[in-house]
């Protein structure tokens, strides 16, 4: 088998890559089961729970694809999607005894893990951004409604204010604020 890897192949992707067996024998394929498809994905998943490698070892086989193909369809760049795809299934390791099989099914569960992951990452991009420099969006020279709104009542206050004043101290206001006069 050739051991170098193609331009952008991971090692999940190669022909006959069975994932770590970790000194055990190999996978061997369930009686029946179809290619790409898993036979029972919670069941693996609870096993993971558990700490079985070998179950591990081929729930990353079957998702870490899917994964990295829905993060690429989400608009991820290549690298992007793997990194994701191996972030989702270290979350999938380190998260398994949280799965709770009534409640939804492994893919479902292991999607959504992938798709809040994606949400952070985007969230940290935009951060790193506008800490880097990166023009912001350009905000508005006009007033939004909350200002005007704003100035409304406070022209309102000024002139009830106003009208509670003798006559003198409204004409020494009206000169040195509105005619710019000491």
């Amino acid at each position: 088998m050739d051991l170098a890897l193609r331009h952008g192949e991971t090692d999940w992707q190669r022909p006959g890559f069975r994932g770590a067996t970790h000194g055990r024998p190999p996978l061997t394929p369930v009686s029946g089961a179809r290619p790409g498809v898993l036979p029972d994905a919670s069941a693996l998943v609870v096993a993971v729970a558990r700490r079985d490698r070998d179950a591990f070892a081929t729930l990353f086989q079957h998702f870490a694809p899917r994964v990295k193909s829905y993060m690429l369809k989400l608009g991820a760049t290549n690298a992007a999607a793997e990194e994701l795809a191996q972030e989702t299934l270290l979350a999938v390791w380190r998260k398994a005894e949280t799965f709770d099989p009534s409640r939804a099914g492994a893919a479902a569960w292991i999607f959504t893990i992938a798709r809040n992951l994606r949400i952070d990452a985007t969230r940290r991009d935009r951060i790193f951004r506008v800490l880097d420099g990166e023009p912001k969006e350009e905000a508005s020279d006009d007033p939004g409604p909350d200002a005007i709104l704003g100035a409304s009542q406070n022209a309102a206050r000024i002139r009830d204010a106003m009208r509670a004043l003798p006559r003198e101290q409204v004409e020494v206001i009206r000169l040195s604020f509105f005619e710019d006069k000491p």
